[in-house]
């Protein structure tokens, strides 16, 4: 059969085949290697009935919020010093992750918000928080309003349980911690007591 396609012609539609594969090619390499991240604890990524962002002192008498950790992963764990389980059960167990961790525990930061802040003051903050590690820090809000509004925006649950003395009380509150990528965005819910191997495995997805 003769071809009549000018002259030329064919061998742009060949470069232009080849293009095409090579397009599609990297498009599947692309997809390959932006494959999404499986995270062992709850992934809320984009949920915007959680809190995006805090105003709180940490134990030094500086104000922070999450852009002074731009570059980190962030733990954020409400709790307060006198609580006899939950607390330093987490608090261990996040000392235990940064050292899996290993180097890159340099880009994770752990806050400790007491919601506790008539017994936790600055000073026994920096006493009790960096015990567990130096780099951990101990965040309190202003004022009560300043913890309401944190615990609504975080969904965190906290009440003060009578004792035998006005000042020999317990707190409930709830358990789970909040993690948050280097960029600053709120991406996971981290379960109490799963042990520091979850953990560990959802920051290095963070920090890759």
């Amino acid at each position: 059969m003769p071809n009549h396609f000018p002259s030329g012609l064919l061998p742009t539609f060949a470069t232009f085949r080849r293009f095409c594969l090579l397009a599609l090619c990297a498009l599947l390499l692309a997809a390959c290697g932006q494959q999404k991240a499986s995270f062992k604890n709850v992934d809320i990524t984009g949920g915007s009935e959680f809190g995006k962002d805090f105003v709180l002192t940490d134990h030094n008498g500086k104000v922070r919020s999450i852009g002074d950790f731009k570059g980190k992963a962030v733990v954020m764990f409400f709790g307060y010093t006198h609580c006899p389980d939950v607390c330093p059960t987490t608090m261990a167990e996040l000392k235990a992750v940064m050292e899996q961790l290993g180097p890159d525990a340099d880009k994770v930061q752990v806050l400790f918000v007491t919601v506790d802040p008539e017994r936790d003051t600055q000073a026994l903050l920096a006493q009790y928080v960096p015990a567990f590690d130096p780099r951990f820090l101990g965040m309190r809000p202003a004022d009560d309003a300043a913890l309401q509004k944190v615990a609504k925006d975080f969904k965190v649950f906290y009440a003060k349980v009578p004792g035998t003395s006005p000042n020999n009380y317990t707190m409930d509150h709830s358990a789970g911690s909040y993690v948050f990528d280097p960029s600053g965005k709120l991406r996971l819910f981290i379960r109490h007591g799963q042990g520091p191997e979850p953990i560990v495995h959802d920051l290095k997805q963070l920090l890759s």
